[in-house]
């Protein structure tokens, strides 16, 4: 089973958002870089882009397909992890510490409507059954 860490919130869509404050700092999950397998292209959005949940902020490539990332809560992009865009693979092999974008939360009502851990694993086991 794919690592989930504790601490942070997930989406079905498998990005993980880690907040501190009105940061949110968003990427994608262990189980969705081992589903792609080999990244190799990542497309990520500009500072200062305003995304609303749910728009698709940026896209990642492997050798198998193409999938569109989505942002999970309203916000303003404050950072672009510049470096992935040059080493995509880094997700491959540490997708929890290769972290995409930060945002200034615009809502954070909407922390409420992202899974957990333990709702993130449940989540994946239902999903692989």
């Amino acid at each position: 089973m794919s690592e989930v860490r504790e601490g942070l919130l997930y989406t079905k869509e498998d990005e993980w958002i880690d907040v501190d404050g009105d940061t949110a700092t968003v990427g994608v999950t262990d189980h969705a870089q081992d589903a792609l397998s080999d990244i190799v292209y990542l497309e990520l959005p500009d500072m200062g882009e305003s995304f609303r949940a749910g728009d698709s902020f940026g896209v990642v490539e492997s050798v198998k397909a193409a999938a569109d990332l989505y942002i999970p809560i309203d916000g303003v992009v404050t950072a672009v992890n510049e470096a992935l865009i040059d080493e995509p693979e880094t997700i491959n092999s540490d997708p929890y510490g290769a972290w995409m974008v930060k945002l200034t939360i615009a809502d954070k009502a909407q922390l409420d409507e992202l899974m957990d851990a333990a709702a993130y694993k449940a989540y994946l086991a239902e999903r692989e059954s």
